[in-house]
């Protein structure tokens, strides 16, 4: 009787332990893809925030590098300001910013008060024209505004035209420390500037600083030659 017993039981422990095995095994599959899914899935999100960070950086430092219109990575109240400062200009002949350059000249300072030429040139086959005031602002090395965009100063003027390879340039102004109350703002390693009508925004490097003082920033209406 002990013996038929024992014949019986040992079969259904050997079909329980293939039973628990084969439970084991599939448990153990499903982890091994989901685990594989995952692991895709992060890859995939880390390149594609990799792309876009790239992109964005090389866009900006590009514009910084070149003086050629591009997305520099500037406050984003900062840059809606500087572009509502710019005149208005939808003429069919006016100069785009991916027709120009941009460069800051070197400041001129006399009688407590400090400009900069800032020059567009025209890098096009064609004519364009170039009416009324930029919109300027201050960046620093990280593209973050400093201050607030240039106010205008004097009239807006006639509208310049600019053969392929000419200039024209804006007046910027800003006065030396003390002469005005207010103190002085961070020294601005860019300068960034929306060409009347434009959308798109330049940035050009201000190569020894641009510094505020007494909260006075103006830029004056575009006129003929490069301003030195």
């Amino acid at each position: 009787m002990s013996h038929r017993t024992r014949t019986f039981l040992r079969p259904v422990r050997t079909t329980a332990a293939l039973t628990l095995a084969a439970a084991a095994g599939l448990g153990l599959t499903a982890c091994d893809i989901g685990g594989s899914d995952t692991q895709g899935a992060s890859s995939s999100s880390s390149a594609a925030a990799s792309d876009t960070s790239g992109g964005q950086n090389t866009g900006g430092q590009g514009a910084a590098d070149d003086g050629k219109s591009g997305d520099a990575a500037s406050s984003s109240d900062g840059s809606v300001a500087a572009r509502s400062a710019a005149s208005q200009d939808d003429s069919s002949g006016r100069c785009t910013a991916t027709a120009l350059r941009m460069a800051l000249g070197r400041a001129d300072a006399g009688a407590g008060n400090i400009h900069y030429a800032l020059n567009f040139t025209n890098t096009g086959k064609q004519s364009c024209t170039l009416r009324g005031f930029p919109g300027v602002a201050l960046l620093a090395k990280d593209g973050q505004a400093i201050g607030k965009p240039a106010a205008r100063e004097g009239a807006a003027g006639q509208a310049v035209t600019l053969a392929a390879g000419a200039s024209a340039h804006a007046d910027l102004h800003t006065v030396n420390e003390g002469m005005k109350d207010g103190g002085c703002w961070e020294s601005a390693s860019l300068v960034q500037a929306y060409p009347p009508g434009s959308k798109e925004a330049m940035t050009a490097r201000a190569e020894s600083g641009v510094r505020v003082c007494g909260n006075e920033f103006l830029v004056g209406a575009l006129t003929e030659g490069d301003g030195s």
